[in-house]
Parts: structure tokens; sequence; C-alpha cells
């Protein structure tokens, strides 16, 4: 098969891409240093001219109110350019309980560009992962001094980036599911836990504050950010940081 990777040459991206043709497709890679601008339009209909599957993991550059108008944008002309050059599956990466975090202005974006995916002239398929693994770093950062990290006990299900690609993949490359398959880690925790796990693996000496305001996923109620009837990738976040 020939597949365009829009977002090819990111995080998941690039793995996606290197497992595909591996694989033994054509996977080519696309992003806005290889001259295509998802949100302007500008190299798209070149970018899937020929290809028998679209897979976008575009992203917006932010989490906040304006991250809507990028997915809006961005799959209206990958939209566009697909069903008039004829591709015959179109694959998004979203986030397990997507629709049910109304309050947070990012899940609302990732919901919309579910939305316009399904009401769209492409067969497609929506793969929905928890959280990267590689993304918690960054989530203690956001709440964070030099004595301690405030986090609320919010369950998550992290998973490995190398677990999220293989998915995509996987998914690409078969039929149209004209729905979603959840993936998730092989654990939950309660985040505040995670963060005290990553602080003693790291030998980093401040306290993790349970705290249910802080932060990003403090807008999170119940475990709707986790699935453990999904399909289960191996890597255990233990393993992950070792």
């Amino acid at each position: 098969m020939k597949i365009a990777v829009m977002g090819g040459t990111g995080l998941i991206g690039s793995q996606v891409v290197e497992n595909l043709n591996a694989a033994g497709h054509e996977a080519v890679p696309h992003s806005l240093s290889t001259g295509v601008d998802v949100v302007s339009g500008q190299g798209v209909d070149r970018a899937v001219q020929g290809a028998d599957v679209v897979v976008n993991l575009t992203n917006s550059p932010t989490f906040d109110d304006a991250s809507p108008a990028f997915f809006e944008a961005s799959m209206r002309n990958l939209l566009a350019s697909a069903g008039a050059g004829g591709v015959g599956h179109f694959v998004i990466l979203s986030i397990v309980g997507v629709d049910k975090v109304p309050e947070l202005d990012y899940y609302r974006a990732k919901a919309l560009q579910e939305e316009l995916l399904r009401s769209g002239p492409v067969p497609y398929s929506i793969v929905r992962a928890t959280q990267f693994m590689e993304f918690m770093d960054a989530v203690l950062t956001w709440t964070a001094d030099d004595d301690s990290v405030r986090l609320p006990a919010t369950p998550i299900q992290p998973i490995a980036a190398k677990d999220v690609a293989a998915a995509v993949a996987e998914v690409a490359v078969g039929a149209p599911l004209n729905g979603i398959r959840n993936i998730g880690g092989p654990e939950v925790f309660a985040l505040d836990d995670l963060g005290r796990l990553i602080l003693s693996r790291k030998g980093d000496s401040r306290t993790v504050v349970t705290d249910p305001t802080a932060g990003m996923f403090a807008a999170v109620r119940g475990d709707v950010l986790t699935d453990t009837d999904a399909h289960l990738a191996a890597t255990r976040y233990t393993d992950w940081l070792s």
C-alpha cells in the first residue's frame, strides 16, 4: 500500500512510517518541514495523491482554545483532498475518553476532529489511546516548584509511544473500522501515585502533594481516561522507565 502519513516526522508519526516501511508498504512522511501545511492546505493535494491510506497524526501547537480551529481547518483540507483523490481509508489518532471531558479545550477539539472524520467522504478508523508515557514528565512540570509537585489522583493508564505507533500502523493497513479502536497501557495508576513513582526512580527528593484542583487533569471526573477492556499494550511503566 501507499500510505501518506501526515505529521510523519513527529514522535508517533516517525515510528509509524518506520513500521509500515519495514512491513513492505510505501509510507511517506509529510509535515511542515516537507512543505505540507494542513491548516492552509498548501501541499495537501500533492501529499495525498495516489495514496491508498491517509494517516493523520498532525497535532495542534497548543492545548488551549485555539486548538479547535487547528483541527477544523486541517481536517477539512485533508478530507477534501482525500475524497477527491479517491483515498480508501483515513486514520486518525485520538484519546480514550475524549468525548467525556468537555471542560478541556483540547479534548473538545479532538472530539471535533473525530466528528469531522465520521461525517466526511472517506471510510475511516479512529484509534483512541490512553496517555503517553512520554508525556508524563511534562505533566509533572505543570504544577511543580522547588519543593513539591501537586497532582490530582486522576486514574490514568499510560502507554508507550512505540506501542501506539504499532497499533496505528496495524489499523492503517487493515480494512476501515468505520468506528473506534481503544488502546491502552497494561496498568492503571492514580496520577499522584505515578508522580511519586517517577520522582523516586529519578532520585528526585520533591514531595508529591495530592491536590484535586492541580493541573489539566483536575477537570477529569472518574476513570474516563482509562479502559481496561481496550487492546492492551505489553510495555509496563516501570520497564519503560528503566
